[in-house]
């Protein structure tokens, strides 16, 4: 079973998030970054499959230089080899062209049974790419899996809704988002940490893809941040003293807002 699991490096949640002023992208560079967390539950689902049987995980990746930090993180946790797609030109580009990029990377890579993805990234939290990739490469897409079982060449997911469980089967080689009720990801532990050192990562760029540089990028993007603010700081909500008419003057401040 081989299996490729996208990842993404992300700007750190917990850090001040913004946009560069020059052409409005996320700023990558004045900020820590880390793997996607949302990642780290399609990572550990590939490891518990290859672990029940054999096989590999190879990590996929695609950003600046930075981004190896993500695909050393999923290689700590037991991922066997690293693909890091890095290009100047791939600066702003939107969904579909990461799509693109990631199909050829996969294409190139080859004899893949199983793509796996998280849900969604937690910057851009579209949660398109896994069915733009799944039509791409012309795998069935069985997404937003709470729970995942591999069986000889049928892969079988439950997706929890609202109203309603559903269950998805579908033939290999198929790709499946996994969403963050999966697992519990594992933490790279001091032995994986040091054997990570040792794990083959292979960089390519455009070119070693195919892929022309016109089909990606800010300038070929179809959704652009056309302006961004900062959030206004927060101010002092209203007071209530309980001075006997406390109870209906929040019930009067519910009420006038339609809360209750």
């Amino acid at each position: 079973m081989n299996i490729v699991v996208c990842v993404k490096y992300v700007p750190d949640a917990q850090a001040e998030r913004t946009f560069n002023a020059t052409d409005n992208t996320t700023d990558r560079e004045n900020v820590d970054g880390l793997l996607s967390e949302l990642d780290e539950y399609a990572v550990e689902e590939a490891l518990k499959i290859v672990e029940a049987g054999e096989g590999e995980v190879t990590v996929l990746t695609v950003g600046p230089d930075a981004a190896a930090d993500a695909i050393k993180k999923a290689l700590q946790m037991g991922a066997h080899k690293g693909v890091h797609v890095s290009d100047d030109a791939i600066h702003g580009s939107d969904a579909i062209a990461t799509s693109l990029v990631l199909a050829e990377a996969i294409k190139k890579i080859g004899d893949v049974d199983l793509v796996v993805t998280g849900m969604a990234s937690t910057d851009g939290t579209m949660g398109v790419v896994p069915a733009m990739l799944a039509e791409r490469l012309g795998l069935p897409a069985v997404t937003f899996a709470s729970e995942l079982a591999v069986e000889g060449t049928t892969a079988t997911i439950r997706r929890d809704g609202d109203a309603s469980t559903q269950t998805i089967t579908a033939t290999l080689p198929a790709l499946v988002s996994v969403t963050d009720q999966i697992n519990e990801p594992r933490y790279p532990s001091f032995k994986g940490i040091m054997a990570a050192k040792k794990k083959p990562v292979e960089q390519w760029s455009l070119a070693d893809l195919g892929v022309d540089a016109s089909q990606v990028g800010l300038d070929a993007a179809w959704t652009k941040v056309e302006s961004f603010a900062a959030r206004p700081p927060r101010t002092q909500g209203e007071i209530v003293a309980d001075e006997g008419d406390g109870g209906s003057k929040l019930a009067a401040f519910l009420t006038e807002r339609k809360f209750v």
